[in-house]
């Protein structure tokens, strides 16, 4: 929906522009445009509008349960809260991440490897590929995968088989492409034959080729609407991921590290279970989801990017033969010692999306996959901190549990709440660069959209509010002075309060 809502103010004159929903993104948000008489934007948000309970509700409730629960937080990417949650409650048992069978975790991984490989193959090809291919203002016709598989036929058709290939890695390890179960605590519970392994490695060859193509096309894309897709929606950001110890990508575990904008550490390969000493939240009046921030920064200053771009950022190398040949060519496109173009999400994500598959090969002839050594136990304890890198960046599960085994506390840092504040830049970034002073058209809107679709934002999984609560939205002018003020409720009904 794309509103024009004239303010009660005529002092302001201001109007209020609303994109809403947010199209082509996994949950429910919009952007809410302030302009005045000469179409000049004066404010730009955007706001999270669906409530979700995760964090209260799974209180009360036994660890055990948690790997399952959590997973309904989101399809798309369930396989990651499935992990980070089992990656806690293996420490609730006394088991830590290097006394994990060694058969558990290499099947953990290539179970990672897939969900990353669906999770960015849907996100480019079905979501993000439209504006790439046909452009940012095109046509709303032209924005599915349905015109690109008319458009660009060979494309979509391997885009559709790399997401159905990471499903079915999901499958062959939990049983089930959605909401399987696999992760439990200490382990897992299902070990793979090897008619699965040789299943898998019927088409891996043909996905690393693939893979590779769609890292040489995003390239092909980005480079040839140059400096427009350097700057288009683009921020200076801190960073933070996970790394191995030696410096390597690392989706699945490894240490915490967080650079500046010019690639100088602010912290490097620190313990995520002390996640705490380094990262807090704020909440905003206007927004259903939190704002992370680096404590040593501050609020200001502290807050960062996380996801593929971060990750390729961050990290030292590579650890397979042609993801990390495409990694020094994604480096050098940059001047700088950090790629902070926005729209360079789109080729981190897809030179992960190659990294996967290559992993996953290695992984399908590793001996130790098909070993049956599953489960170990340990000493129980209190409390557990889950931390995983997911499709859209760094994902944190942190619960405290009574002797009893209930959860009593449980708090979680999703990656896209992560990218909140960095979101909104991009969106204001945006409106005053390439909105301002123009009479805004649908297909002109779609930009603001394409900048928050760049961070491939999961909004169900970043919001985790009790209750349904009514969503005001207060317009102040230039003095501070509150002159009109809307409240949604939480059944769609939108009122004026009056004021004066």
């Amino acid at each position: 929906m794309y509103e024009h809502l004239e303010t009660a103010a005529p002092q302001a004159n201001l109007k209020r522009v609303v994109v809403d929903p947010v199209s082509r993104v996994e949950g429910h948000g919009k952007v809410t445009l302030l302009l005045d008489e000469n179409n000049k934007v004066q404010q730009a948000r955007l706001h999270i509008v669906e409530f979700r309970g995760f964090e209260r509700f799974i209180q009360g409730r036994p660890y055990w349960e948690l790997p399952v629960l959590v997973q309904r937080l989101c399809g798309i990417c369930p396989v990651s809260h499935h992990l980070a949650a089992a990656k806690a409650i293996d420490q609730l048992v006394g088991v830590d991440p290097e006394n994990l069978p060694v058969t558990a975790d290499k099947l953990r991984r290539l179970l990672h490897f897939g969900q990353v490989l669906q999770s960015h193959a849907l996100h480019f090809f079905h979501l993000a590929s439209p504006d790439l291919l046909f452009g940012f203002e095109s046509d709303i016709s032209q924005r599915s995968i349905i015109a690109v598989l008319a458009a660009h036929p060979d494309l979509a058709v391997q885009g559709v088989k790399l997401r159905k290939y990471g499903q079915e890695v999901i499958r062959m390890v939990t049983g089930k492409r959605v909401h399987g179960t696999a992760a439990i605590p200490g382990g897992m519970n299902k070990a793979l034959s090897k008619a699965e392994r040789d299943y898998l490695l019927e088409d891996i060859d043909q996905m690393i080729a693939w893979s590779k193509a769609s890292v040489d096309l995003v390239k092909q894309v980005h480079c040839s609407k140059l400096p427009y897709y350097d700057d288009f929606a683009t921020i200076r950001s801190n960073y933070l991921g996970l790394t191995a110890t030696n410096g390597a990508l690392e989706l699945y575990h490894g240490g915490l590290r967080a650079k500046n904008a010019d690639g100088a550490t602010i912290i490097d390969h620190v313990d995520y279970c002390h996640y705490n000493d380094y990262i807090h939240e704020e909440v905003r009046s206007w927004t259903y989801m939190k704002f992370p921030y680096l404590l040593s920064l501050g609020k200001d200053d502290g807050w960062y990017r996380v996801g593929p771009l971060a990750r390729v950022n961050n990290c030292d190398f590579i650890n397979t033969p042609l993801a990390e040949a495409a990694r020094l060519e994604f480096k050098a496109h940059s001047p700088e010692a950090m790629v902070h173009s926005t729209l360079a999400f789109h080729w981190a994500r897809l030179i992960e999306t190659l990294h996967c598959a290559e992993s996953i090969k290695a992984l399908l002839h590793d001996p130790d996959l098909l070993g049956h050594e599953l489960v170990a136990q340990g000493e129980k304890r209190h409390e557990g901190i889950g931390v995983i890198e997911a499709p859209r960046g760094t994902l944190f599960h942190h619960y405290q549990v009574d002797d009893n085994d209930i959860v009593t506390k449980a708090n979680l840092i999703v990656s896209t709440t992560s990218n909140n504040h960095a979101m909104n830049e991009s969106v204001r970034q945006v409106a005053a660069e390439y909105l301002s002073g123009r009479e805004l058209t649908e297909p002109l809107l779609n930009n603001l959209e394409v900048a928050i679709r760049a961070y491939d934002p999961c909004l169900s999984c970043a919001t985790h509010a009790l209750g349904k609560m009514p969503l005001q939205l207060e317009l102040l002018d230039a003095q501070g002075e509150l002159i009109d003020t809307l409240r949604k409720h939480s059944d769609g009904r939108i009122d004026r309060l009056a004021h004066g």
